[in-house]
């Protein structure tokens, strides 16, 4: 038996070939023709995000609610001048010529409006995370169908340009099988301090970890099989919530993890990669809006161009995406049927944190926030 070479030894890469990158439709979809009157429901902090978003497609808003109507009229003005502004969120599901709700509230606070506006007609875009309890969100998907009409959720991150290129190129075969996927994520969250957010024990597992657990799920499917997680306080952090949480996923054939570094007070950075039977993909960046992404075969290397930004770009894309869907008769790509499953991903990360124990992915339903 030969033993292995030095560089064998030192993992040396080889010298690749530059090779030009594939064209993938990664950008936000846009619908041909359809135009519909747009109702939001929900003005708190995330808002200027999606109406910069619509106001960019070109898509009306004639309606803003909040139940501090002030809050209402400061984001009309700024952003959707002939929007009619009220307190009373039943105005907008009583309005005929609104077609679209996008209801940016809330979780618990969000269940009875979707639920009052699918039975209004309404297609319907939810905020993430989506519901506290996969059978509320089951029942919404079966009541969305049938009232003829669409659900929704705003994974605002799967059109983040370095995400939706990779999940594009896994689609398209250009990795082969996955066979591991590994994101790291270092970046300073203490801004929670002080308000509502910090309450949330589990917040960087949920609210803000839901966006790679769903980006997870839509490079492995339904591999997924246990979730191991934990989180903890970073020294010296004055939010009250954990600020660090690492994730390990076992799957078919493969594993996967997830580590979220919230208290990085210095040098963010941010990076992916995943590994195939055929290729690997990497991006890499100072932060979630600068990134670079690789593709690596036996072809060569190839490095995309990327086009956009999340912020806004994302949320143009999940309101798109539902857009198009209404248009062609078609299910969302960010359809909340599809969005359980990320869902079951990251109640089962909370589960083991909360138990210390493995979770099987499917037996974590319900969260308690």
């Amino acid at each position: 038996m030969s033993e292995p070479d030095a560089d064998t030894y030192a993992l040396k890469s080889a010298v690749l070939t530059e090779v030009p990158a594939p064209d993938l439709s990664f950008q936000p979809p846009m619908p041909r023709n359809y135009r519909p009157r747009i109702g939001i429901i929900g003005a708190g902090g995330i808002i200027p995000a999606h109406l910069d978003a619509y106001r960019t497609a070109g898509w009306e808003v004639a309606a803003i609610c909040n139940r501090t109507r002030a809050k209402a009229q400061a984001k009309a003005s700024e952003y959707a001048p002939q929007a009619r502004v009220t307190d009373r969120w039943q105005d907008i599901l009583d309005d005929p010529a609104i077609d679209v709700v996008d209801i940016a509230l809330h979780p618990a606070g969000r269940l009875s409006i979707i639920e009052a506006a699918l039975k209004a007609g309404k297609h319907v875009l939810s905020q993430k995370p989506f519901v506290l309890d996969l059978e509320d969100g089951r029942r919404l998907v079966v009541l969305a169908r049938e009232n003829g009409v669409k659900l929704a959720v705003n994974q605002n991150g799967r059109w983040a340009p370095h995400l939706a290129w990779m999940r594009e190129a896994v689609r398209a075969g250009l990795v082969g099988d996955v066979v591991s996927a590994h994101i790291s994520i270092h970046w300073n969250h203490g801004w929670i301090a002080g308000t509502p957010f910090e309450t949330i024990e589990d917040l960087i597992l949920y609210d803000f970890g839901i966006h790679w657990f769903d980006f997870l799920r839509s490079v492995i499917g339904s591999r997924a099989r246990t979730v191991f997680a934990s989180a903890s306080h970073a020294t010296g952090q004055t939010a009250g919530a954990p600020l660090l949480a690492q994730v390990l996923v076992q799957m078919e054939g493969g594993q996967a993890s997830l580590v979220f570094d919230g208290a990085t007070a210095h040098g963010p950075r941010d990076t992916t990669y995943i590994a195939g039977t055929r290729g690997s993909l990497q991006s890499d960046g100072p932060d979630l809006g600068q990134q670079s992404v690789t593709l690596t075969t036996a072809a060569g290397i190839a490095r995309p161009q990327l086009q956009g930004t999340w912020f806004n770009d994302g949320f143009r894309g999940a309101m798109g995406a539902l857009l198009v869907a209404i248009e062609d008769g078609t299910e969302p790509a960010n359809g909340a049927e599809e969005n359980l499953d990320s869902l079951a991903l990251a109640f089962a990360a909370i589960q083991s944190r909360r138990t210390g124990q493995a979770v099987q992915v499917g037996t974590a339903t319900r969260l308690i926030l």
